[in-house]
Order: structure tokens, then sequence, then C-alpha cells
């Protein structure tokens, strides 16, 4: 149900500052008014019988100080109620205007705020002048439009990226589908030939989906699971499924893991330790080699896997953690999704660890993940 829009703010402003100068105006007058009539009361009292000559007539002195009394208790309640009157006014008349200026920032942000949309996420207020509480409003709305924009940036990136990968698959069955059916000669051969294409095509948009519903939830709930986990024992269940890989390309591979207590989700950890053994392997070269390292501190526990590969530019490494990036471009590998760093640097945010990556001279990649430790 829509609310029903009161006054406003500039109105309840004006209202109450009014309201405040009448009060004490109102005070003011109520205590000039008492005193006149203390100080007229204190008067030294003629004699009883006594006149007083005015304008030339004579005149009952008692009578003529009752009459000055009520006149100059009248003068100043009408003077008084008159000075009131502007007073409230004028304070009226101020706070308006004064709190059109004060609000006018407030109100370009409400205009700002109207006028968004996902196309125009590119304004901002940029107010100048005195760096007030109305600045720094204006200022903290430019840094939550940088924040939305660069969200929203994002999101069309990875539902670009995301539609580009599911196209691919899609359009290999479809076209061996069309191939095979068109071909009246096709015998078994060719049948079980469009079969395979097909299982792999859709294996391929199964791995997709199954990552980005990995990557959403683990955005979205986080960790399920937390527990005492032993980093060592997860890369040797990690690697154990990228080993017969990792021998078909005759890649050397040394490992330095000691105990390495953690505390997380077991399932999510061993993810970060397999997406990371994977693109240390699909992403080398033949002949290279692997180095993997664990090691325990008092309160973090490291995780290091050091890898040969293509030359990657440092200023392109942060790039890698961005969703259908594969050694630093686009959608050119032939195996994998594109998410393997992405879902590592969500699922370790959601472990409240730290990862980070660098390049390694000649050619490789080297990501580090620290992780709280498990107390002992």
């Amino acid at each position: 149900m829509p609310r029903r829009r009161g006054p406003g703010l500039r109105a309840r402003i004006t209202v109450l500052a009014a309201g405040l100068v009448a009060f004490v105006s109102g005070l003011l007058l109520i205590l000039g008014w008492l005193l006149v009539t203390r100080v007229v009361g204190s008067m030294p009292r003629y004699p009883e019988g006594s006149t007083v000559v005015v304008d030339g007539a004579d005149v009952d002195a008692g009578v003529l100080a009752d009459t000055l009394a009520r006149q100059a208790q009248d003068d100043v309640l009408r003077s008084g109620s008159i000075a009131f009157l502007c007073v409230v006014a004028a304070a009226a008349l101020l706070a308006w205007t004064l709190g059109g200026r004060v609000l006018r920032p407030v109100q370009e942000v409400t205009g700002a705020a109207r006028r968004l949309s996902a196309e125009s996420l590119g304004e901002r207020l940029r107010l100048s002048g005195p760096r007030d509480e109305v600045a720094e409003l204006a200022d903290t709305f430019d840094e939550m439009l940088d924040r939305l924009q660069a969200a929203f940036d994002s999101q069309r990136r990875f539902v670009a990226n995301a539609s580009h990968e599911l196209r691919t698959p899609l359009s290999v069955i479809r076209t061996e589908l069309e191939v095979t059916l068109a071909d009246p000669d096709a015998d078994g051969a060719e049948l079980r030939r469009m079969a395979d294409v097909v299982r792999a095509a859709t294996l391929r948009a199964e791995q997709l989906v199954g990552a980005l519903l990995l990557l959403a939830r683990t955005e979205a709930v986080g960790l399920a699971v937390r527990e005492p986990v032993d980093l060592t024992a997860v890369v040797e269940s990690a690697w154990r499924a990228v080993r017969g890989e990792a021998d078909d390309r005759r890649l050397r591979t040394t490992f330095r893991c000691g105990p390495a207590p953690a505390v997380g989700d077991p399932a999510l950890l061993e993810r970060i330790a397999g997406n990371l053994l994977e693109n240390a392997v699909r992403h080398n070269l033949p002949g290279g080699w692997i180095e993997v390292g664990t090691e325990a501190g008092p309160q973090w526990t490291l995780l290091r896997v050091t890898s040969s590969g293509p030359v990657v530019a440092p200023e392109r490494v942060d790039e890698l953690f961005e969703p259908f990036r594969r050694g630093g471009t686009d959608r050119t590998s032939r195996t994998g999704t594109g998410l393997g760093l992405s879902i590592v640097r969500v699922a370790v945010a959601a472990h409240e660890g730290v990862v980070q990556a660098s390049a390694v001279p000649g050619g490789g990649l080297s990501v580090a993940v620290t992780l709280p430790s498990a107390p002992h």
C-alpha cells in the first residue's frame, strides 16, 4: 500500500524554527508584561485624597496611577504582539529560504536517484562547496554509483560470456545432428561418431552450468559447513583427479606439503585446490613443471601452486580472476570452463581468506591462497 505523502522536510524545518521562535518570543513578551506590571506596582503612592493637575484639571492621584499602569501594560502588550508576529514571520521566511538552500543538494541527490537506471549509471553529483554532512552524503552516493556501475558492467560481461560459452556446445550439437540427419547414407559408424561429439559437447555444457551454479551459490550463501580441514589431504585428493592428465602432458611435479590445518568447508576447499591444480595442468606447456606447497602458521595457513606456462603480463594477472578468462585471453582454451580462478576467489573470500597471483618470469603463474588456521 503506497504511503501518503506528508509535508516536506523544508516545510517541517520551517514550522519547527517558527514554532521555536514563537515560543521564545511569547515567553519574552509575558516576562516583559510581568516586569512592567511589577515596576508600575512598586511606584510610590500619593496620600489618599491627593490630586494632580493634568492639562489644567485636578485629577485624583490614585486614579491617575491606575490609569498609567493599565496604559503601560496595554502598550507593552500591543507593541510586543506586533513585534511577536513580525519576529515569527521573519523567522519562518528565513528558515524557508535557508532550508531551501541547505536542502538543495539533497534534492539533487533525490533527482539523480529518480533518473537512475541500468543505462544511466554514469551520472554523478560531484557536489562542490563546503565539506559538510550534505557533501558527505553526495560523495557517498557517488561512491555507491561507482560500485553499482562496476557490478552492472561485470554482470553484463558475465552474461555475455556465459551466453557465448553455452552457445558453442549447443551449436556443435545442432550442427552434428543436422549434418547426420541430412545424410541418408549415414551408417552406424557415422552415428556413433556423431554421438561421441554430442556427448562431449553436452559434457562441456554440463560442466559450465555446474561451475556457474557453484559460483552463484558460493557468492550468495557462503559457507554451509565450517570445520577443521588438513589442506595437505585436500591437495592429495584433488591431485588424484588430474594426475592422469598431468602424466599425459609429461609434467614434472614437486610437492612440499606438511601439516596445514585450516577451517572451512571441506568440499569448497577441495574445489579451491582442484581448480588451482587443474589450471596448473591445463594451462601448462608439454614437459613443463608444477610446484605445490603448504605452510602452517599460528593464525594463517598457506597453499601455493606454481607452474610453468605461457608468458602472462604482470598487469594482466588480476584479469585471470574474472569469469571466462583463460591464460590472460578470452575463451581461447579448448578445455575447462574459464571459471576456475573466479570460483577460487569467491570460495576463498567465503572462508575470510586472501588469494594472490603473480606472473612467473619466463612464463607461468604462481597462485597463493591464505586461509585462517585451525586452532591447535
